[in-house]
């Protein structure tokens, strides 16, 4: 390596532009030893490894941790699925971010770590509610889930080409063949059982039930234009108009509003969809645990909280985070002053019967690989 080379190696590892685990592997093939200065003043400790959604890496998601540490080392995943059964299946990772339907399966197979939160300097600033809610602890009261965002899922759509009530029927409305999006994922099938009207039990589906709405999955892979894994795909087709309406979050009619584009979040008539997300500890990590646990406060400070909120249009955990938010922002989004006002208003994800799940996913792969 000549000086040249040397330099922007430094600079690289320096900016953080460069993780840790990159960094000894380019030195250890030059033969280096690993006494390079390490990002913004780095202890010795492993950085963490954080199995995340993508989007979710951004240094402004954990402020505190970037300013001393740089980043940790990340890993994406594309659906809670996947997430779940990666980590069941023994995937190394320190930290990962489920929602409140999804990591009883990890817990019920011993693969989390219960969350300590004297350890975090911002735990008393999250909503009182949040802190206190049943969906972050198992049964016998550990707290498993650090809730850190929350918002809705419904359907976005435009209100100068949808014409029609606004319903979970929307997404197999036959007017707009070829104009209708959904999740790439059993979610698809839960809508289907929303717009049939089975309500929270829509989460635990018989054999029977499963039959009943299997012709409104069918008629939806019929008419949709696309199945989608990333929500951008969803905002760059509605903007052009291809499609009318789409399953999507609340960070989907931000982004489209703000392009100008006439769009309204339904409200179904059957029950809005409500979500709780957070960040638990993986048990099989080899991540220093101080580090873990600086990372998870990070996110818990207000200011990850106004990016959040301003970035995404999610709730935060963090209740001064809407205090520093963007206050025309915060009034526009419509977030109640309470999160779990909102979060009991609806119909809120729930976990699936892990032989409820296998027979939602099998029917949509089914009826997919069918047409």
């Amino acid at each position: 390596m000549n000086s040249r080379d040397l330099k922007q190696f430094k600079s690289d590892l320096a900016s953080g532009r460069m993780n840790r685990r990159e960094a000894l592997s380019m030195m250890g093939a030059l033969g280096l030893v690993a006494t390079v200065a390490t990002p913004r003043g780095l202890r010795a400790q492993q950085q963490p490894m954080v199995f995340e959604w993508s989007g979710y890496d951004a240094p402004e998601f954990y402020p505190s941790y970037a300013a001393k540490y740089g980043s940790p080392d990340f890993s994406h995943f594309a659906s809670e699925q996947e997430m779940a059964t990666k980590i069941r299946s023994g995937f190394q990772a320190d930290i990962t971010h489920p929602c409140a339907e999804s990591w009883g399966r990890m817990d019920d197979a011993g693969v989390l770590k219960p969350i300590d939160t004297s350890r975090l300097s911002n735990w008393n600033d999250v909503f009182d509610g949040l802190r206190n809610h049943h969906a972050i602890r198992n049964a016998a009261g550990d707290i498993m889930m650090l809730p850190v965002d929350w918002g809705n899922s419904s359907i976005v759509y435009r209100t100068d080409l949808y014409e029609g009530e606004e319903s979970w029927c929307m997404l197999f409305d036959e007017r707009y063949e070829g104009r209708i999006s959904s999740f790439d994922s059993e979610s698809s099938v839960l809508v289907a059982g929303l717009c049939q009207g089975y309500g929270a039990d829509s989460f635990n589906m018989s054999d029977e039930m499963l039959a009943e709405i299997r012709p409104l999955v069918e008629r939806q892979a019929r008419i949709v234009r696309f199945y989608w894994n990333d929500q951008t795909e969803v905002e760059t087709a509605m903007a052009a108009g291809e499609i009318v309406a789409a399953y999507a979050w609340n960070s989907a009619v931000k982004t489209l509003k703000e392009q100008g584009i006439p769009v309204a979040y339904s409200v179904p008539k059957e029950g809005i969809l409500n979500w709780l997300c957070g960040l638990s500890i993986v048990a099989n990590g080899s991540g220093d645990e101080d580090l873990v646990y600086e990372f998870l406060d990070a996110w818990l400070d207000p200011e990850a909280g106004r990016h959040l909120i301003e970035a995404f249009g999610y709730g935060h955990s963090n209740r001064i985070a809407f205090q520093i938010a963007n206050p025309a922002l915060v009034e526009a989004l419509g977030f109640p002053s309470d999160p779990v006002e909102m979060l009991d208003n609806g119909i809120m994800f729930q976990p699936y019967p892990p032989q409820v799940l296998e027979n939602m996913i099998n029917m949509f792969d089914e009826i997919k690989i069918s047409l």
